[in-house]
């Protein structure tokens, strides 16, 4: 996140020496990303964070795809994802490509006994059912309906829920997430047309530190594989930090939409950026205010990305049956537009209460077999004339 941030106790300058009350010294990390020249953070903690006694089981979690290319359009039923206790098992991938993995997840229980670290991934989890705390190695999160948590890479984290009704939308970026450059000045402070800004993001502001030796359990994800480790100290003892790299929050409901006479293009949605793709939050807004404005958005080709929408809740306007939970793929080159019958429905309209968050690709999409378990085969029909 592109502003900076402070927790607990750091000594005065980088690189010097920091001693505990007792003589001894904390140790200091940094836990920085693209090579000692993107967002970085500077942690200190009770014990030597190297320290693996022993690496134990290796097993591949890599996707299976069943369409890998697709030019077929589809709808998946992401709420018949059976639910499953482990928080890692219950993660499952419906489409993938080099660059990111989209999964849904319905974890009924919190993660017990290990701690996860992605290596590979920073990671974007959609809260649309339940609420918790996100514990990370820099500090806790509480979450609810419609929060965003953005975890970067190599984040050592638990996840606590308070109830076994949940359900997640997760997507895996193998380049970092970013805020939108354009909503940023050459500060990276959030400019006044953004439609959020830096007092809708919560940073954690309760720091965990353990400082204990014994067994502790890492499943680590690499290269598509977990790699389960002990590691001798508490992953949580970290006393102090300060910089830009850490976990934070922000709810799609703090997202203020923009809004134009006539309709605006999908761009004015966007919230997260990465080299790889965009994510925008469809929020309840008012239409546009022509005279003559047509609300629904316009038919289109997707030439040059893939287009999933998941549906969060509300009635979206441009959709004959959706519900919440569903996604659907418009996959590139071929152009998707409002169902029959969605434009006309629009015309005349103030509002609308939907909510949903898009993922734009700029490679194509796979579709994998866990996909295939929740798919609509017949949506690429849905506009056909009844």
């Amino acid at each position: 996140m592109p502003f900076y941030h402070k927790l607990g106790n750091i000594p005065p300058k980088r690189h010097t020496i920091f001693k505990k009350p007792n003589g001894d010294f904390y140790y200091e990390q940094l836990f920085g990303t693209i090579g000692f020249d993107g967002m970085s953070t500077n942690m200190y903690h009770e014990q030597r964070p190297t320290q693996v006694k022993e690496i134990l089981k290796q097993y591949s979690v890599a996707p299976k795809v069943a369409k890998g290319n697709n030019i077929q359009s589809y709808r998946f039923r992401g709420f018949q994802v059976p639910a499953e206790d482990d928080f890692l098992d219950s993660r499952k991938i419906v489409l993938t490509n080099s660059d990111c993995n989209i999964i849904l997840a319905a974890p009924r229980k919190s993660t017990e006994g290990y701690f996860y670290k992605n290596t590979d991934a920073d990671e974007m989890i959609f809260i649309h059912k339940g609420t918790g705390k996100l514990r990370t190695m820099l500090g806790n999160l509480d979450f609810k309906y419609g929060d965003y948590l953005i975890i970067p890479r190599g984040m050592i984290y638990k996840i606590d829920f308070d109830t076994e009704d949940n359900r997640l939308f997760i997507v895996e970026s193998y380049s970092p997430i970013y805020t939108p450059k354009r909503y940023r000045n050459w500060f990276g402070q959030l400019l006044e047309h953004s439609p959020f800004c830096e007092r809708d993001i919560r940073q954690p502001q309760e720091l965990e530190t353990n400082n204990e030796s014994g067994d502790f359990l890492m499943k680590v994800k690499k290269q598509n594989e977990i790699i389960e480790m002990i590691y001798a100290s508490h992953p949580f003892d970290v006393v102090g930090y300060d910089g830009y790299n850490y976990p934070y929050a922000f709810s799609i409901h703090d997202f203020e939409p923009l809004t134009g006479r006539i309709h605006m293009p999908p761009p004015i949605h966007q919230t997260f950026e990465t080299d790889a793709f965009v994510v925008c939050s469809f929020v309840p807004r008012l239409y546009d205010y022509h005279p003559d404005a047509i609300p629904a958005p316009y038919n289109h080709s997707n030439i040059d990305s893939d287009e999933v929408l998941y549906y969060v809740d509300g009635d979206f306007m441009s959709r004959n049956d959706i519900g919440p939970g569903h996604i659907s793929l418009h996959p590139a080159g071929i152009p998707h537009g409002p169902h029959p019958g969605a434009m006309e429905r629009s015309i005349g309209e103030k509002e609308t209460c939907e909510l949903a968050v898009m993922v734009d690709t700029f490679k194509p999409l796979k579709v994998t077999e866990e996909a295939m378990k929740i798919a609509d085969e017949n949506y690429f029909k849905s506009w056909l004339d009844k």
